[in-house]
């Protein structure tokens, strides 16, 4: 027994508790996850499975494609984890385009395609790779896992890889995202922080489509990017989506719209996938669905809108760190810098050294060293160095360096047959241009900055083609999911029993809406409540009316005339609902027990009818019945009491005429950063618009299209104008025909065509553009020709008001000019009547794809439809301009005409400044001043 107790106590002695062991290998796997398996180290960007797969095909390199099994197999004498992972890792950097050239299927990123077995698909090194990536000389180097091997710790990449390609990764207690950014970009950002400017990047996805970077945070914790897919309308019946946000495929991208379209978020009729090399998504809507809604909707509900959540983590110093991407930018262009100088200085030793045994052989043979008695009997190594450094003492002070035994043996091993054969002369030359060489070298090394930035713009030019930005850069407005949702599903009332919802079929059926909507209710004892869609809901007895809730909406006005429960007395009152709290109960009479609502309309734009009110007969009373405007009564807010209609008692209230609305018109501006419409004075303003208003969208091929001022809408990017339409207005246009090439100007007025139907105003040719158009009542242009046979070069300006007079839009218009016109330049744009600037210029021209026209004349229309912006420097005069004959002789006043050719006069100083250059116009004379 006390042998087996003492055997017990030294066993338990040995026990190592299982806590510490856990801690320990925990913190062992933690470490080795981070820093060996998920994060990209910022000195090259790479992972190690990354680091080492490059690494193998660099020793495989000869220039041909290799098979990728064999990539792999020589990559596992490296990489400890399997083949398969190996492949993967392998593909997703093929697909980047930057290091591999790739030859057979490896899959697309764009649909989803997986790549296909290792066997069957070839891969090598790029020549960007080769360029950039490698130099065993600067590379610092450690054994592989098994000891046989040694492979780099860091490959020494002389370019921001790790922003150019990004990363993901999932490692113990931490994640890596980090954002591909464009290849351009990154080489000029370097290049302006080795200027001495700062950077700020954001990324570029090969994916395409359109990003709001606005909370992108430099890649840190806590930004946000929005991604959206390309959406345009095909027509009215068929959108197309032409690329698609990063981080979706067009397989998933398709089976959200499809997810959408069975829970009955949009309505589609069907889809199709047309996608080879391009991107084609063709969604048909179904009848009587509006395309910009389902844009809308498909942004809300589809995979058509990702978010994604940077979050920039590298492995620095053996240690995880959070960085943002422009510190990154700098920490790679500092390293490229370094990496740079070292490989100039290892190019400076190596020029160097040649030089040095240059001069040594020519010395050796120059001076008959080689014949020398005490050299040839010389017996052994040890008495032909002691013989060799007698020999070169005197050479030594001309010499870089002091001469090493391996160098004299360098020299005993050269062959007789090449010591006979030394050229001196030749010899000379290539010591010269050594020379020269290290010269150049040495002033990179004193301008490293310079040669540095030299190097940038050198990858710039070589491997920058074809890597232009491809992710179109917006701010995008906020699609709230209640305001595009389909209207999917019946909404049904019990007025008696006071229930609401989707599932009484067997009550009055009311309207279709939302799953996503609120419903306000208004009861006859004066609450109302806001509730959400439900299968059934109570929300009190004797329900007047029911309605969809929209937050905040200013435009529906309730018409109401209740009874005071303790008076009797008859209050009338208009008010707007505003925002309110799901199932509160508001009273909108003055609270009192046994008030009633008489009558109640919901007005969606604030009409005001006209009620006829009869009296109970009373011995007092006169007269028994009045009529009762609601125009005469102001709209106030929902808890007002109301004005008194009456005290005396109500027999009945009949609708006596319906209402006009009350309100001012909608005003609405035009955001061109977004390209929406909005009523919160984002942008430009458009105006004030009543119901049968709308929209007048001008293109850049010389076509118009008539839009609702639904805040809904989206607008074409090739759109140059948007404005109210003002169904008088003469417009003035210069276009090309490009059938004749003669340049024709017209004057018309905008025909009032369906919204949504498109129509030309100019020659339907091809060739044919539009090269001004301007609304003003004078519009000035200079025109510049070449005239005669002499091509002689004639300058005129002229009053397009004042050359044709207004015809139909589709006429062609006269001839501009019978020379042959160079250049058409809007100088003047002068009203004869102040009127409100409420056009929007579009600075965005972007050429049509059927356009034949030059890119000079493109330029020439974008100069043309910009309008002129006068401007005046902070000084202490302003000049007035007068024509010259007025200065010289004043003419008479029956004899005044406008006249265009002016010479400068001064006038008194001035003593206000000018704060807006918006601000300074051309009075009803042509003058300038401020309004």
């Amino acid at each position: 027994m006390d042998e087996n107790n003492y055997e017990n106590e030294e066993t338990l002695h040995n026990v190592t508790p299982l806590s510490g062991l856990y801690e320990n290998w925990f913190l062992d796997y933690a470490s080795y996850v981070i820093l060996d398996r998920a994060v990209p180290h910022i000195h090259d960007g790479l992972k190690p499975v990354q680091r080492r797969i490059l690494h193998s095909l660099k020793e495989m390199d000869d220039g041909r494609f290799n098979k990728a099994a064999n990539v792999i197999g020589n990559t596992m004498k490296y990489h400890p984890h399997g083949d398969a992972s190996i492949g993967d890792a392998m593909v997703q950097i093929g697909q980047k385009n930057l290091l591999i050239d790739t030859q057979g299927n490896w899959g697309d990123p764009v649909t989803g395609d997986s790549a296909a077995a290792p066997r069957y698909i070839e891969a090598r090194l790029s020549k960007f790779a080769l360029e950039v990536v490698f130099n065993p000389d600067t590379t610092e180097w450690q054994s592989s896992y098994d000891g046989r091997n040694k492979e780099p710790v860091t490959l020494p990449v002389k370019f921001p890889l790790l922003l150019a390609q990004g990363a993901e990764g999932i490692a113990v207690g931490l994640a890596t995202k980090v954002m591909p950014h464009n290849f351009i970009e990154l080489i000029d950002a370097s290049i302006e922080l080795l200027k001495g400017n700062k950077s700020d990047i954001i990324p570029d996805f090969l994916t395409g489509g359109m990003a709001d970077f606005s909370n992108y945070n430099e890649g840190q914790r806590g930004g946000k990017i929005r991604v959206r897919a390309k959406i345009s309308e095909l027509d009215k019946k068929t959108l197309v989506i032409t690329e698609i946000p990063f981080s979706t495929t067009t397989i998933g991208l398709i089976d959200s719209i499809i997810s959408a379209n069975d829970k009955g978020k949009i309505k589609i009729k069907k889809i199709e996938d047309n996608t080879a090399k391009n991107v084609e998504i063709v969604v048909h809507l179904a009848p009587g669905i509006s395309p910009d809604v389902t844009i809308d909707a498909l942004y809300a509900f589809t995979s058509c809108e990702v978010s994604i959540s940077p979050n920039t983590c590298i492995i620095k110093g053996d240690r995880p760190h959070f960085m943002s991407v422009n510190d990154i930018l700098a920490e790679s262009t500092v390293y490229t810098k370094q990496l740079l100088k070292r490989e100039l200085e290892i190019k400076l030793h190596d020029l160097q050294e040649k030089i040095f045994f240059s001069s040594l052989l020519k010395i050796f043979i120059q001076e008959g060293m080689y014949k020398h008695s005490d050299y040839e009997n010389s017996t052994n190594f040890e008495e032909v160095l002691i013989v060799l450094h007698r020999l070169f003492e005197p050479f030594k002070p001309s010499l870089y360096r002091e001469i090493e035994p391996e160098d004299f043996k360098r020299l005993i091993d050269k062959p007789m047959s090449s010591i006979t054969r030394f050229d001196v002369k030749k010899a000379d030359e290539q010591m010269a241009n050594l020379e020269k060489e290290i010269k150049g070298v040495k002033h990179d090394l004193r301008h490293l900055t310079d040669f540095a930035i030299a190097y940038f713009e050198r990858l710039k030019e070589k491997f920058g083609k074809g890597r232009e930005r491809k992710t179109e850069i917006r701010t995008f407005d906020r699609v709230e999911a209640s305001q595009v949702a389909l209207a999917n599903t019946k909404f049904y009332v019990n007025r008696a029993d006071g229930f609401v919802g989707t599932g009484l079929k067997k009550d009055e059926y009311l309207f279709d809406c939302s799953d996503l909507d609120d419903i306000v209710v208004f009861r006859e004892d004066g609450v109302s409540v806001v509730t959400k869609v439900q299968d059934k809901t109570f929300v009190g007895k004797n329900i007047l009316h029911v309605g969809v809730f929209k937050k905040n909406d200013d435009r529906t006005i309730y018409n109401m005339v209740y009874k005071d429960g303790k008076t009797g007395t008859a209050y009338i009152k208009r008010f707007a609902f505003g925002g309110a709290t799901r199932d509160k109960d508001y009273d909108l009479t003055k609270g009192t027990k046994g008030s009633k609502v008489i009558y109640f309309t919901a007005n969606p734009n604030g009409e005001a009818e006209v009620l006829n009110v009869a009296l109970k007969p009373m011995s007092k009373l006169r007269k028994l019945s009045f009529d009762q405007d609601f125009a005469e009564i102001a709209i106030k807010g929902r808890a007002s009491q109301g004005n008194i209609m009456t005290k005396y008692a109500i027999k009945k209230i009949t609708l006596k005429s319906k209402g006009v609305s009350t309100l001012a018109g909608r005003k609405i501006w035009y955001d061109p950063i977004v390209k929406r419409l909005n009523e919160n004075g984002h942008g430009r303003y458009l105006g004030e618009f009543q119901a049968e208003d709308k929209i007048l969208c001008v293109f850049n091929d010389g076509s118009y299209e008539l839009s609702s001022f639904d805040l809904t809408n989206h607008f074409d990017d090739k759109m140059i104008r948007i404005e109210k339409l003002e169904p008088e207005r003469v417009f003035a246009c210069i276009h090309l025909d490009g059938k004749s090439k003669n340049y024709y100007i017209k004057r018309f007025v905008f025909e009032d065509l369906a919204i949504g139907k498109r129509s030309g105003f100019i020659s339907e040719e091809p060739g044919s553009k539009m090269v001004l158009l301007s609304k003003a009542d004078h519009p000035i242009v200079k025109i510049e020709s070449l005239k005669g046979k002499s091509q002689f070069f004639d300058e005129q300006e002229i009053d397009l008001s004042e050359a044709i007079e207004v015809k139909g839009i589709k006429a062609q218009g006269n001839k501009l000019s019978p020379n042959d016109v160079q250049k058409v330049e809007l100088i003047s744009e002068n009203n004869d009547v102040e009127e409100e600037e409420d056009a929007v210029e579009i600075d965005e021209h972007k050429e049509d794809d059927d356009n034949n026209g030059s890119v000079e004349d493109q330029e020439e229309l974008n100069e043309a439809v910009e309008k002129p912006v006068f401007k005046a420097k902070l000084s202490e005069t302003i000049e007035e301009t007068k024509p010259k004959e007025e200065v010289e002789n004043p003419p008479k006043e029956e004899d005044k005409k406008p006249t265009f050719t002016s010479t400068p006069k001064p006038v008194k100083k001035i003593d206000f400044e000018i704060t807006n250059p918006d601000d300074i116009k051309l009075d009803d004379k042509g003058q300038l001043g401020l309004f």
